[in-house]
């Protein structure tokens, strides 16, 4: 990784102590693209292991492909994604998707990801029920973009470490990774990934301070 400026220095050291804590996270625990945002809409405002019961079901019943999500009742849907929470107003988000699928990109995610990524990123986030992260998710994880997710674990690490104010906005935490690290999805990805296992792990509601592995970069 290149440096780019002193912020750039402070956020390749923080990746470089994570990664050294924890190692690779393999993220995103999924099959296949489609099933990775079928995740990232599922995985709104619930725990990651009451998603995988809900696509468990899902791939039970051979529902995890476009066509297959588009002709299935919304009744089923619902009873099926039950386990994540919210499934009434999640059964309208993944139909929103799916639908915007078909009617923009004939139903093909690869077709879909060979649009630029700013304006990809305009379309997701004109589908009802996708906001900035679930967008974002969706052009990282699913379509490898080099773009950087930012989330409530995220902001609560940097702000922690007085790197970000606690009320920064989205596009401006995302400029900070952005702006200073190589344009690189993996580097994104992992980024991404070790911060929130550092958020889970170690700096949650009530920090875990004495065991922080980054804590000796900004004694």
């Amino acid at each position: 990784m290149s440096r780019k400026n002193g912020m750039g220095k402070i956020l390749i050291r923080l990746y470089e102590e994570l990664y050294r804590s924890f190692g690779p996270q393999h993220w995103w625990p999924a099959r296949t693209r489609f099933e990775i945002v079928i995740g990232t809409i599922l995985t709104q405002n619930t725990a990651w292991s009451n998603v995988e019961k809900a696509i468990a079901n899902l791939r039970k019943e051979k529902l995890l492909s476009p066509l297959s999500l588009k002709n299935v009742k919304k009744k089923k849907l619902a009873a099926l994604i039950r386990p994540a929470g919210y499934y009434n107003i999640k059964t309208e988000r993944l139909k929103n998707f799916v639908n915007f699928l078909f009617k923009k990109y004939d139903g093909s995610l690869r077709k879909m990801f060979l649009r630029d990524t700013p304006r990809l990123k305009e379309e997701l986030l004109s589908v009802k029920g996708i906001g900035m992260e679930s967008a974002d998710s969706i052009l990282l994880y699913a379509g490898r973009k080099p773009i950087f997710v930012i989330d409530a674990y995220t902001k609560r690490v940097l702000s922690r470490h007085d790197i970000i104010d606690k009320d920064s906005d989205y596009e401006s935490v995302q400029r900070l990774f952005m702006d200073n690290l190589p344009t690189d999805h993996r580097i994104f990805n992992e980024y991404h990934a070790l911060l929130v296992r550092l958020a889970k792990d170690i700096c949650r509601k009530k920090p875990r301070c004495h065991i922080c592995p980054i804590k000796p970069i900004f004694e």
